[in-house]
């Protein structure tokens, strides 16, 4: 008997998301504003009046904003009062620049978690934490069950190794319902150009002849961000899932080198593929294969992945061509 998600299951219910002007947080926004919950989305603060991914949601009052940092765990307390799910995903992420400042995802991190974690026992609130592919390392067997070995190729898998366990201490320790979701490089619109999807898409719909990409040999597990949100939507609801952790990905790999070569055909142009040495990552640090079993989640929550990966690669690539001006594609994002 599996676990199955209706719209209805959100109608009144108060829901935090942190990290919510993200790529996930805002398309996990889009989907409980649907559904009728009551949202509260903790935004990193800035002091200019850039409204971002939320701006539609923000100038229709469907959303309630609380401006802080995960690292300040008053301000996380406060944060989730009254609400009674908190979809956790705010993160420091990008594995380059951890190479740079390993302090900082330890500290948003790690740190930031037990923060949410400590906020959400004191308030009874259900917590879904994010958890990434990443902590998996170069699959050792394939597909990826949740039972695979951790294994910290950088800093930040690392940190998001120490996150994960932050989070389930608090299950074990404390009884704290507690679900780990773990992502398989999710992609779609809104997400930025350091991701490679974006990336290359960028530079095609630029005009570029010439694609600069790292390593082209390692695989992945692509997901689209809709089945994504509705994969923590599904894990937030199911009483099965407390305690656990499960993998959010399609059970599909293709190579970066492959996957470019689609998104030149999806998007109409014309470029040859070259590598980059400046976006090689460290010998020894280069995931090589990501896979999924997403066996568990579709068991315990009833979620199944429904875009195949040509229909999203063309949504994306329709959405990036409609926003080039958001990136620079001839610059490397760290």
């Amino acid at each position: 008997m599996t676990d199955t998600v209706h719209p209805a299951d959100w109608a009144g219910r108060t829901v935090l998301v942190t990290g919510a002007e993200g790529f996930i947080g805002s398309a996990l926004i889009d989907l409980l504003v649907q559904r009728g919950a009551k949202v509260r989305a903790l935004v990193h603060y800035k002091p200019y009046a850039e409204r971002g991914h939320l701006a539609g949601h923000l100038a229709s009052g469907a959303i309630e904003t609380v401006a802080g940092d995960v690292r300040d765990a008053g301000l996380v307390l406060d944060a989730v009062a009254g609400c009674d799910t908190v979809l956790h995903l705010a993160a420091l992420i990008g594995i380059p620049y951890s190479y740079r400042s390993p302090e900082a995802y330890v500290q948003t991190n790690v740190a930031g978690t037990q923060h949410v974690a400590a906020a959400c026992l004191r308030h009874g609130a259900r917590l879904v934490h994010t958890s990434t592919s990443e902590v998996y390392g170069t699959a050792l067997t394939a597909p990826i069950g949740e039972d695979h070995p951790l294994q910290p190729q950088s800093p930040y898998s690392a940190s998001k190794i120490g996150a994960d366990m932050m989070a389930l201490s608090y299950a074990h320790a404390f009884e704290l319902p507690v679900t780990v979701v773990r992502p398989f490089n999710t992609y779609g619109p809104r997400q930025s150009a350091r991701a490679v999807i974006p990336a290359i898409l960028a530079q095609l719909h630029s005009g570029a002849r010439r694609i600069r990409l790292g390593s082209l040999t390692p695989t992945r597990d692509f997901t689209y961000v809709t089945d994504t949100a509705e994969g923590f939507l599904a894990a937030a609801v199911a009483e099965r899932a407390v305690g656990e952790v499960v993998n959010l990905g399609t059970g599909s790999e293709i190579s970066i080198g492959d996957l470019a070569a689609e998104l030149i055909a999806v998007s109409g142009r014309d470029a040859e593929i070259t590598v980059a040495p400046q976006r090689l990552r460290p010998a020894g640090s280069e995931v090589e294969r990501l896979l999924s079993d997403n066996a568990k989640a579709r068991e315990l929550t009833g979620w199944r992945p429904r875009v195949t990966l040509t229909e999203g690669l063309r949504r994306t690539s329709r959405w990036v061509a409609d926003n080039l001006d958001a990136f620079a594609p001839h610059r490397y994002q760290v």
